[in-house]
Order: structure tokens, then C-alpha cells, then sequence
């Protein structure tokens, strides 16, 4: 596993009019992909996968996983993904087998969550084109993510989680173009 960066220099915030922006930039960017639907992982990349979605006409599926279980700041990844099997099943049921998937979550720190769902996805689908996008990616990160909009080296609020209690908040830049790993989406053989 990977060891996320924080400097502790502030908190990054993600204002509501970014975020709209660059979910606008990865279904701009996905669209020539194709994906048959979206899968956001609870509960950071739900509203990404609703709103990337809603723009390329596609169903929004949302898959449980969680990495960190309290919600603070700079809580310590501890490499355990945990899987909700039950509503998983039942969400990816509605999916077709080998379809071009797309998974978005508001964040890749270590890369665990991400890794965990594509296992899952895998084994389970066996989606002919897996792509990930995300948010923000941690500076520590050397997970082979499709496309990511931000770099971070701190901890980063989003516009759906509550204030945080301390710190010094920080806007994130302005985002005009994605970022995206030279290694190829996952597919299938």
C-alpha cells in the first residue's frame, strides 16, 4: 500500500461550481469510451457518478466500500476496504456482463477502495472496459487511475461532507483540464 502525503499546510475545499466543472470535464472525457453505466462508490463518489451519469445519458450505479471509518481530518488509512456484499450483489446485478464500466469516487488516496471494487467488478462482471476517475488523488497515490482532476498533498473537504472543525481552508484551483496515468484501462483478455 501506498503512503497518502499530507503537509498539513491547510484543507483543500472543493467549492460546488468545481466540482460541477470537473464532473463536466470527466463525461466530456468518457463519453468517447462508451461506458453502459457509471458506479460511484459510497458515499464520496456518489453525487460524481449521478451528475458524470446524468450527462452521458447512462444509469448511475452505487457500490459500498469504505476505507476510513470515522469521517475527521487526516485519519489514518489502514489498507481494510470494507465491502457491503449484500447491497453490492444486488446493485451490480442490475449491470450487464462485459460492459464497459466507469467507477468514480471523490478521492484515491492509497488506491485500496479503488483496487477493492475492481476486484469485485472483475470477478463478478468481467467489464470489457474497466476506467477510473476521480476528483482529487493523493500526491502519494501510484494507483493507475484513468483520469483525476487535482493533486492534493492535505486533506480536502467536498461540498457534501460537513465543515471541518479545524484547520486552515484553502480553495482548490481552478480546474481546466484533467490528469490521467499513462498506463491503459483495465480489460478484459
Amino acid at each position: 500500500m501506498t503512503t497518502r502525503i499530507f503537509e498539513n499546510r491547510r484543507v483543500w475545499q472543493l467549492t460546488p461550481g468545481e466540482f460541477l466543472a470537473a464532473a463536466r470535464l470527466i463525461a466530456d472525457q468518457e463519453a468517447e469510451h462508451r461506458p453502459a453505466a457509471v458506479l460511484g462508490i459510497a458515499r464520496g463518489g456518489v453525487r460524481l457518478a449521478e451528475t458524470v451519469a446524468g450527462q452521458l445519458g447512462v444509469p448511475a450505479v452505487v457500490v459500498r466500500a469504505r476505507h476510513n471509518e470515522p469521517e475527521g481530518i487526516q485519519q489514518a488509512a489502514t489498507g481494510r476496504v470494507l465491502l457491503d456484499d449484500e447491497h453490492n450483489q444486488d446493485a451490480l446485478a442490475t449491470l450487464s456482463a462485459s460492459a464497459p464500466l466507469l467507477v468514480v469516487d471523490d478521492i484515491c488516496g492509497a488506491g485500496a477502495t479503488l483496487r477493492a471494487v475492481a476486484d469485485v467488478l472483475t470477478t463478478t462482471i468481467s467489464p470489457s472496459v474497466l476506467r477510473t476517475a476521480v476528483l482529487c488523488r493523493n500526491e502519494g497515490c501510484d494507483y493507475p487511475l484513468g483520469s483525476w482532476g487535482w493533486d492534493v498533498a492535505d486533506w480536502v473537504h467536498f461540498p457534501w461532507e460537513p465543515e471541518p472543525e479545524h484547520g486552515r481552508i484553502e480553495a482548490l484551483p481552478p480546474l481546466t483540464a484533467l490528469r490521467s496515468s499513462s498506463m491503459p484501462p483495465t480489460t478484459r483478455a
